[in-house]
């Protein structure tokens, strides 16, 4: 057992720390945590002038996408794709992020990997491979490549796989929850990395759609879709979709439709930032490029309109390749138009609701799994002292077991 006296919380919850708190881990677990000194023989560690938080959340990442280019990284081996998505998510632990919910690409092979310690890593919560209509944002064969669409579905470094028509959109659910997804991914709406889809381009029909959410719900999980446009959003959600990813050009109605259906949305605007910044330098194709603008540009007023509309949004970046050092920067991004504990509750309990884990994840609460950062200065205050690549973390604990102790 180990105690953590005279903590200073900081989860979300409230726009001030709590402060004076002792919790009490017990395994993989907190025990007990209370406003009182808690009496007992454990080890104890004085937190006085620290704060702590529960390990953050964030809800969409690519672990395999250790390149811009995703077509080249489509054609890595697999055993090199693996060695740099194991450095990749080294990286997201030490940045405090102890769960990540993959949205396209990372297999059951990695997850089990995290699991067993044979990687050092986030808890990896996975979709698979996102599931794109040919040409969509899935199908990253440009447009004078005539593989045929099967060729990536296996290959650990391709984001997502091909399927047309109702048939093949439940075989290619149904073999992504075989294969050990927790959720289901979708491309439905045309993207910034991907060479044939113009972002108003629309991803699979309606009956696909509905399909896709019956063998979600029939697996007792949901659906996640890639989407930016209004008119694709809207669509989506009224076929049942869960899970908004990105949602730049989402207008007051849909949102307002999207806080009625229970849907939520993970915005990811740091991605667009990093792509403008860097993404020509590192690889990004012309046609993504001149893409960008169209989702970036729009991003801080969707976090708006989804605020007034009452949309639960959770945390997300969506980084590539060399880019996901930026992991953190999603943070103070989004202080430019939202409050503190908004934003870090997006990354805790708010994001443990997304990857299915709420009241397990993302709390700092008895029977909670014992995922902790120790922060030097106040979150709540500058958000700035979660960035970076960890340099004011001291600490780190996921599931009862440091990952990083400077403490000492």
């Amino acid at each position: 057992m180990l105690l953590l006296r005279n903590a200073s919380i900081v989860d979300g919850s409230t726009a001030e720390p709590r402060p004076g708190v002792d919790i009490l881990i017990e395994g993989e677990r907190f025990r007990e945590v209370s406003d009182r000194p808690i009496k007992t023989s454990a080890r104890a560690i004085d937190l006085a002038g620290k704060t702590l938080m529960p390990g953050l959340i964030d809800c969409h990442v690519h672990v395999v996408a250790t390149m811009v280019n995703l077509a080249q990284n489509a054609m890595l081996p697999d055993s090199l794709v693996a060695l740099r998505a194991a450095a990749i998510m080294r990286g997201m632990l030490m940045r405090g992020f102890t769960t990540v919910r993959d949205v396209g690409g990372a297999d059951i092979g990695l997850k089990l990997a995290v699991a067993e310690g044979a990687i050092l890593g986030p808890r990896l919560v996975i979709s698979g491979k996102a599931l794109s209509q040919t040409g969509g944002h899935g199908d990253g064969r440009g447009r004078f490549d005539a593989r045929d669409r099967s060729y990536y579905d296996r290959r650990l470094g391709a984001l997502g796989r091909i399927c047309d028509g109702v048939p093949e959109a439940r075989r290619a659910a149904r073999e992504e929850i075989k294969a050990g997804a927790d959720l289901i991914k979708i491309m439905v709406n045309g993207g910034v990395a991907s060479p044939t889809d113009p972002i108003a381009f629309l991803g699979f029909s309606r009956e696909e759609i509905l399909a896709f959410v019956e063998e979600a719900e029939m697996a007792n999980t949901y659906v996640a879709g890639h989407l930016y446009t209004d008119e694709a959003i809207r669509r989506a959600v009224e076929c049942g979709l869960k899970s908004v990813e990105h949602a730049n050009l989402i207008e007051p109605p849909t949102a307002r439709l999207m806080a009625e259906r229970g849907a939520w949305a993970v915005p990811t605007l740091v991605t667009f930032q990093a792509l403008k910044d860097e993404g020509a330098s590192l690889g990004l194709p012309q046609v993504s490029v001149d893409k960008i603008d169209d989702v970036r540009l729009a991003g801080l007023r969707s976090l708006e309109i989804m605020r007034d509309a009452g949309v639960t949004m959770a945390y997300g970046t969506d980084l590539l390749g060399e880019m996901h050092r930026r992991q953190s920067e999603e943070f103070t991004i989004r202080a430019q138009v939202l409050p503190a504990h908004e934003i870090i509750a997006s990354a805790t309990s708010v994001a443990a609701g997304v990857v299915g884990m709420k009241g397990q994840l993302g709390v700092i609460a008895p029977d909670a799994y014992a995922d902790l950062i120790v922060v030097d200065g106040n979150p709540l205050a500058d958000l700035a002292v979660l960035g970076g690549q960890g340099e004011h973390i001291p600490a780190i604990m996921k599931g009862g077991a440091w990952v990083k102790n400077e403490l000492n």
